[in-house]
């Protein structure tokens, strides 16, 4: 049974609202949003991710027979909600921002616009589907800035989540820049590239190291990469430049070697220079071992020789920031606008748009949150994906998003490009937002005044 795609990956009370809301006959057009209500302190800005396996999933929206039996021995549903939900597809519209999009707090990301059951029903796998890839591309996006050109490698399945969240996490990873992952199912479900070096365990089983690396290099001579850390790195290195020359007169060329641990800032000096001087100035370094974009960052501003970085549990986990305030909130019911008030938590109402100004020299200006229906100048970000249940257009090739993904980047604002903390982004609310805002609260407060005898 495929687990991922069944509907029951839900939360107990969306089947009990399905339950109540056909009980009282509500099943008439909703409008629901999903969005970050605030940015943590560490993001300046994130990055739209999970877009396809989203309409993957409301596209094949569907509960088994064998659903259907187990909600019935359940006694989770009766048997009115059991014929309704035997019969469901999802019907309804779509709009969202494109995948590599840059976003920011209170944007919308994705409109759902269908019956209300519908639109209830698929909430908890949306927000799961996409809060994730959002997470994790948010995150290599900052690597991706901080390495400024240098190769990113996704290292993160082992240290992932589970098995769906390490796979998501290679492509999240890829849309934002990164160059691949080690993780092969990734390379074959989306054709990411994937890379790979050697474990320390392949050193160690032999007690010559340079046998080790000759063995190894002859049985895998394509894009060869020599781990030097298990015992001594600079002595590792002197036997690869020993190596070096004996496997170059067989045709056969060590691409780079690797660095998990100890200084990589000095260790990379030295082993450069162990390395050029050997005749082997073409062999890259590339490091890895807990890094974060922090790290990145650093090595590189402390003029490192590093060629390439592999990010592995900063990376799936997030490890700064493991969660997103992402939300999905009922904007409109029955063509009549709603919001929630609670405190810290108030929502703006009714089917919105986020248009985005760009300054002279193509960097980001400012957004405006408004009405979807109130034009403003600039560019719209949210667009129609899918009408009637169907997609409206074949979802764009991983290649067309990275290079969305690079050009949302390069639009940065300086302050944000740098990471810098403390850095605002400005986000206006259009008069029509406010003023349909309060009109709700207007109609709210009237229907809460008590009646007059």
């Amino acid at each position: 049974m495929d687990t991922q795609s069944s509907p029951l990956l839900t939360d107990l009370y969306q089947l009990a609202m399905a339950q109540a809301y056909l009980d009282n006959g509500e099943n008439k057009t909703a409008v629901f949003e999903l969005f970050v209500r605030r940015l943590p302190a560490r993001r300046g800005f994130l990055m739209a991710a999970g877009l396809e396996q989203a309409l993957d999933f409301l596209e094949n929206l569907r509960f088994s027979p064998a659903d259907i039996e187990w909600l019935a021995t359940s006694r989770r549903c009766n048997a009115g909600l059991l014929r309704h939900l035997e019969r469901l597809r999802f019907t309804g519209d779509v709009h969202a921002m494109p995948e590599g999009s840059v976003f920011f707090d209170n944007e919308p990301i994705l409109r759902i616009t269908a019956p209300l059951i519908e639109a209830q029903l698929v909430e908890t796998r949306l927000m799961n589907l996409i809060h994730y890839q959002v997470l994790v591309a948010s995150k290599a996006a900052r690597a991706v800035l901080a390495a400024a050109g240098k190769r990113l490698v996704d290292f993160g399945l082992r240290r992932a989540h589970g098995a769906e969240a390490g796979l998501m996490a290679a492509r999240a990873s890829y849309i934002a820049g990164f160059a691949g992952t080690a993780t092969v199912l990734a390379e074959q479900e989306f054709g990411i590239p994937s890379f790979g070096t050697m474990a320390h365990s392949f050193v160690q089983i032999h007690d010559d190291e340079s046998t080790a690396f000759e063995r190894f290099a002859r049985s895998r001579p394509n894009e060869l990469t020599l781990l030097i850390d298990t015992y001594d790195t600079e002595a590792a290195t002197r036997k690869v430049v020993a190596l070096a020359r004996k496997l170059a007169a067989d045709g056969i060329k060590v691409g780079a070697v690797r660095i998990d641990s100890g200084n990589l800032i000095m260790l990379s000096r030295t082993v450069r220079r162990i390395l050029d001087e050997g005749g082997c100035k073409d062999v890259r370094i590339f490091v890895s071992g807990g890094l974060d974009e922090d790290d990145v960052m650093a090595i590189l501003h402390a003029g490192a020789p590093i060629d390439g970085f592999g990010l592995g549990t900063s990376l799936t986990t997030s490890s700064d920031v493991p969660a997103l305030d992402c939300v999905y909130k009922l904007e409109e019911y029955d063509g009549v606008a709603r919001r929630k008030r609670s405190v810290g938590k108030e929502t703006w109402p009714g089917r919105k748009q986020v248009w985005r100004r760009h300054g002279a020299d193509g960097r980001m200006k400012a957004d405006i949150l408004t009405v979807e229906t109130d034009i403003q100048e600039g560019e719209p970000l949210l667009h129609p994906v899918m009408q009637g249940g169907r997609r409206l257009r074949p979802h764009p090739t991983l290649t067309e998003i990275r290079a969305r993904a690079a050009r949302d980047l390069a639009a940065l604002p300086e302050p944000l490009r740098h990471l810098e903390a403390g850095t605002f982004y400005t986000i206006t609310v259009a008069p029509a937002l406010t003023k349909l805002a309060s009109n709700v609260d207007q109609r709210l407060a009237a229907h809460d005044r008590p009646q007059q005898p």
